[in-house]
């Protein structure tokens, strides 16, 4: 009996057949691999009341699951502060390292089907980057994914998802996200 192989990914494609000689053609590469390319994308949630009452981060990190389509790692406290009733050790959150096929799923998912849902989006500001080319950013509602079911909702929750890319600096990072469909603030 023969395996079916999976299709891949549209965004994955699109990066493959348009991102790559564009950017060739845009920066002046050389060689193929001096392209940059998405690394991983971790989505995280840190939830506070998880120290006070596991159900709540137990629903949290099923969320993610559902959004991801992929087991979520429960992370825990590194130090007690007494300021925040903090003890070592106690779960605070949830996290999710994608890569590969997922990855493409999720961001070709993010970028067009749940930003949109987003109220009075206007776009992304390109100040999130760091000096190698990763971006950062926090969406504030778990619900403009149409995997989470509103009404199974305990507690809307927010997340932070970061782009790790091969770039080395603001600007080609920038570039490849823009072409990849992140969008924007117009400056």
């Amino acid at each position: 009996m023969a395996t079916q192989a999976t299709p891949q990914p549209r965004l994955l494609e699109k990066y493959r057949q348009e991102i790559i000689p564009a950017m060739m053609q845009e920066f002046r590469y050389k060689n193929i691999m001096q392209v940059p390319r998405l690394q991983k994308v971790v989505v995280s949630m840190g939830v506070k009341e998880g120290k006070d009452d596991i159900k709540i981060l137990e629903q949290a990190a099923a969320e993610l699951g559902q959004i991801t389509g992929q087991k979520p790692l429960l992370t825990r406290a590194k130090k007690s502060i007494s300021a925040f009733k903090l003890r070592e050790g106690s779960p605070i959150g949830a996290k999710v390292t994608l890569r590969h096929a997922r990855m493409y799923e999720f961001i070709d998912r993010l970028f067009n089907v749940a930003m949109p849902r987003i109220r009075d989006f206007r776009g992304y500001s390109g100040s999130s980057f760091d000096d190698r080319g990763n971006f950062s950013l926090g969406i504030q509602e778990q619900i403009i994914f149409p995997e989470v079911e509103y009404d199974k909702i305990k507690k809307v929750q927010g997340m932070d998802i970061t782009f790790v890319t091969t770039a080395s600096n603001k600007k080609e990072g920038k570039r490849l996200l823009g072409l990849l469909g992140l969008p924007f603030k117009k400056d």
